[in-house]
C-alpha cells in the first residue's frame, strides 16, 4: 500500500509514510470488508459513513505538515482510523464524531492499540471544539460548502486547515494557511467523501 498507493501518488513525507505502514487498517474496518482493507478506495463502516482511501488520509496529513508536537483537531472520527495515524504524527488529537456509536467504536479500536493521545468527543464538528483551541492543524474528513468558520477560527497564528469543499462535479481537497495574520488558500486535488453535517455544513437528510 505504502509504495503503490502512496509513494507513486506523490506522498513524500517520511513521517506519514511511517505512520501510515505502522496503523494496520484492517483494524479500523467492519469484519465482512476486512479482505478489502488496502485496497486503494474508500469502504462502508455502517451508519451511511466511511473509512477514506488510504492516499486521502495520507494526502491530509501531509498538507498538515505535522512535526510531532503538534496539537491537532479532526472532524469525522469516523472508524478512527485517520486519527490513529494522525497519533503517530502530533503531541495530542480531539476527534470529534456525530454518530455515536461510532465514536464508541472507534474508541475501542483505539483503546485495543494502546492509542492514549487521542480524545473522541461526540459532537457537531462543522463547529469545531473551541475548548482546546488554537489548533496547530485541523483536519477535516468530510466534504463542507466551505471552510466552516468556526474552524478558520480556532487555527493557531501559523497553523492549518485542510478540509474537502464540495463542487459540481467533485470535492476539492483543501488546505488553508494561516501566515503572518493572513489565510491564503491552496487546492491539494479532487476527492470524494461524505457531506459534512452539521450548523456550518449541509443540513441533515430529512
Amino acid at each position: 500500500m505504502v509504495e503503490r498507493q502512496l509513494h507513486r501518488r506523490g506522498i513524500s513525507d517520511g513521517r506519514v509514510l511511517n505512520a501510515m505502514a505502522g496503523v494496520p487498517r484492517e483494524h479500523f474496518i467492519p469484519e465482512g470488508v476486512r479482505r478489502s482493507a488496502y485496497n486503494d478506495s474508500a469502504l462502508p463502516i455502517g451508519h451511511e459513513q466511511t473509512i477514506s482511501q488510504p492516499w486521502v488520509v495520507a494526502a491530509i496529513c501531509q498538507a498538515l505538515r505535522l512535526e510531532g508536537n503538534e496539537n491537532v483537531l479532526e472532524i469525522g472520527t469516523g472508524s478512527g482510523y485517520s486519527a490513529a495515524v494522525l497519533a503517530q504524527l502530533a503531541d495530542r488529537v480531539t476527534s470529534i464524531e456525530r454518530v455515536r456509536e461510532l465514536g464508541a467504536w472507534a474508541r475501542e479500536r483505539l483503546d485495543e492499540l494502546g492509542i492514549e493521545n487521542v480524545d473522541v468527543i461526540i459532537g457537531d464538528g462543522s463547529r469545531g471544539h473551541s475548548e482546546g483551541a488554537p489548533y496547530d492543524a485541523i483536519a477535516v474528513h468530510a466534504a463542507s460548502p466551505e471552510a466552516p468558520h468556526s474552524l478558520l477560527s480556532q487555527i493557531a497564528p501559523s497553523g492549518r486547515l485542510v478540509v474537502p469543499i464540495a463542487t459540481g462535479s467533485a470535492d476539492l481537497l483543501t488546505a488553508f494557511i494561516r501566515e503572518n495574520g493572513d489565510l491564503r488558500q491552496e487546492t491539494i486535488g479532487p476527492c470524494r467523501f461524505v457531506p459534512l453535517i452539521g450548523a456550518e455544513g449541509f443540513r441533515p437528510p430529512d
